[in-house]
């Protein structure tokens, strides 16, 4: 049986709610490198609400400092709005200075990985997620309009860089085979800890809407389909209506039925929560929102000539091998090799590769 923790919490008092996470889900972290990952959607307030609040990150850091990690990696890939502002994103929303001196461009060096051909032969994830030990989950409480909610399973799509989650988005082509992307990048990396900032959530049509809701909760579990299970109960809604949770329940990962998930504190349903269409018809029938995503797959690297030394350094860290230089000597990317993870525009020294 899995076990999900309700704790009461302020964003003043987290590290009580977090100290508790830890206790009932205890981690061997003594010498371990630790990669803890929260929501970072785009650069914004911390007070919109739209990422993993600062004060819930630096508990959790403290925490795991606190347990003798040799190593900790803060680190996210913002969402379809930032690519290449992976540091803004951080700084802006107080993340960064939260992480205490942890944080990591984990957009800077990825690994190429074996992926579902139906939707792409390979995609390419922050070497960082792959080579930690324990990775450590901080979603944010909030809807999502295509998966209705951003959770702990929809968290963990910000280990691939880049535009390759717009790739997806659109390899998909409807809200149902999303959901079942959603759950096969899950499973390139499970992490071994869920916290979720439910201390301020957010209805309406999320992952960046303007309705918050005081809640006064962090949530906790080592098993991504309770917590998700908790989280939609708690936003009003049949955990068995959604097919990110009935593909992770097929493929092993856990179970949603309440009667298998044993509650540590009080679950409660919110009252008159307000949530997206559970079709997924807010993205997929928005022409601007699909021509914002359509935008993302077509972008490609290319060189600033004024700028380009020819150092090789983008060509070097491409993880599938989509560089090379021309005749001018200059890198040139093949487009169809290239997966737009953007490695080449965070590694380049000279700052003169450009998206376009």
């Amino acid at each position: 049986m899995s076990k999900v923790l309700i704790h009461p919490a302020s964003y003043e008092n987290a590290s009580l709610a977090v100290e508790k996470a830890f206790e009932l889900f205890p981690l061997e972290l003594r010498g371990k490198k630790v990669l803890i990952k929260p929501n970072v959607l785009r650069a914004s307030e911390a007070r919109e609400g739209i990422v993993t609040n600062p004060a819930v990150l630096r508990a959790v850091v403290d925490k795991v400092e606190a347990l003798g990690a040799a190593s900790i990696v803060v680190g996210d890939n913002p969402g379809l709005f930032d690519y290449g502002a992976n540091e803004e994103s951080f700084r802006k929303t107080g993340l960064m200075e939260a992480s205490k001196g942890h944080y990591q461009n984990i957009g800077d060096y990825s690994v190429k990985m074996g992926f579902k051909a139906e939707f792409l032969p390979s995609v390419s994830v922050s070497r960082a997620v792959m080579e930690a030990d324990v990775v450590i989950s901080l979603p944010k409480f909030k809807t999502h309009g295509l998966t209705v909610i951003t959770g702990a399973i929809k968290n963990s799509y910000g280990i691939l860089p880049g535009a390759q989650k717009a790739m997806l988005h659109k390899a998909a082509g409807s809200p149902e085979r999303f959901h079942e992307v959603v759950v096969e990048v899950f499973l390139l990396r499970v992490p071994d800890l869920f916290i979720v900032d439910a201390v301020v959530g957010m209805e309406g049509n999320g992952p960046a809407s303007p309705d918050l809701r005081d809640i006064g909760l962090i949530l906790a579990s080592d098993n991504a389909v309770a917590m998700d299970s908790v989280i939609v109960t708690m936003m009003g809604c049949e955990p068995g209506c959604l097919r990110f949770l009935q593909k992770a329940k097929e493929a092993g990962l856990g179970d949603y039925d309440p009667g298998t998930i044993e509650v540590i504190g009080e679950l409660k349903r919110l009252p008159d929560f307000k949530l997206p269409p559970m079709g997924g018809e807010s993205l997929i029938r928005n022409e601007a929102i699909q021509q914002m995503i359509h935008s993302r797959t077509v972008l490609r690297p290319q060189a600033d000539a004024a700028r380009c030394t020819g150092c090789g350094t983008c060509i070097g860290h491409c993880p599938v091998s989509a560089l090379s230089m021309d005749d001018k000597n200059l890198p040139a990317a093949d487009a169809g090799a290239c997966i737009a993870c953007f490695c080449c525009q965070e590694m380049c020294p000279e700052k003169a590769i450009a998206l376009r």
